[in-house]
């Protein structure tokens, strides 16, 4: 079993910078991947980043490719979201979330995928 807790949301202006991290509390930590996702008022949840249990290979969507950057540091238990020139459409709650590593394939922008979640953290981007 491991716990998720995410931090460092926040408001801040257009084009601006912030990093969320997400603590997990397993001493297996790096047998797991992880993603992080996001939920805006009225609209479903969507893929934002993974990155896999080994710290290589990190995906990003499209609407953040270039712009977030997702990141692990095993030895902290910890994965980093940085997010550079935030929009207003950034604005949402994001969460990360944790499976573990089976040797299979992981389809790793299926939020199904996942069975481990934190309770999400607040980005604002304002105009």
């Amino acid at each position: 079993q491991v716990q998720l807790v995410e931090s460092g949301g926040g408001s801040v202006q257009a084009g601006g910078s912030l990093r969320l991290s997400c603590a997990a509390s397993a001493r297996t930590f790096s047998t797991y991947h992880i993603g992080w996702f996001r939920q805006a008022p009225g609209k479903e949840r969507e893929f934002v980043a993974a990155i896999r249990s080994s710290g290589y290979s990190p995906e990003h969507a499209g609407p953040v490719k270039g712009r977030f950057t997702i990141s692990r540091d095993n030895a902290e238990n910890t994965v980093y979201l940085q997010m550079n020139s935030l929009k207003p459409e950034d604005t949402a709650i994001y969460y990360c979330a944790a499976v573990r590593n089976q040797g299979t394939r992981w389809l790793f922008s299926i939020a199904e995928e996942y069975n481990h979640w934190g309770q999400g953290t607040q980005v604002t981007v304002s105009s």
